[in-house]
This record gives C-alpha cells, structure tokens and sequence, in this order.
C-alpha cells in the first residue's frame, strides 16, 4: 500500500480501491495524496460497481478530489479532508 501510494503521489492520479485500509485517514492521510476514492460497498461485483459509480461521476464535477478522502456507499459518499483535517 505506501509504494502504491507514493507512485499515485508522484504521478499525481487519485486511487480508486476497494481496499478499506486507505480510509484510514491516520495510515493514509488525503492531505498528502491526490486523492483517495474508496468503495465501501456490500456487493463488489462488476453490475453494481458500475451501478455505484454512475451516482459518484456527477460528483466529481462539484467536489474537489485532491488531498480528500471519498468513502463512497450504496446510500452516501463520505468526503474527508481539508485545510482543517
């Protein structure tokens, strides 16, 4: 995970995962990436990944994804991350 994490840093690309442990804001903290989309979701099959997804896209047009924590559910999306994190 930190060697995925400084490649996303020095390539400046957001990680989008299924792994929980990037939501850890101590271990992973957004300020110091570009961006972190985790999905937290009880299914992970390709249908409702994609399902999920479709409600996060018109998101990233309104929200900032650089130095934030996404946690995104099947019913919300948690945003973390800022200047007072």
């Amino acid at each position: 995970d930190p060697s995925l994490t400084e490649v996303c840093r020095k390539e400046e690309r957001i990680l989008v995962t299924l792994d929980l442990d990037f939501a850890d804001i101590r271990a992973y903290p957004p300020r110091e990436s570009p961006g972190f989309i985790v999905f937290r979701v009880q299914q992970q099959d390709k249908q409702h990944l994609i399902q999920v997804m479709q409600r996060v896209i018109p998101l990233v047009a309104k929200e900032p994804l650089a130095q934030r924590l996404w946690v995104v559910e099947e019913t919300r999306i948690r945003i973390r991350g800022s200047e007072a994190d």
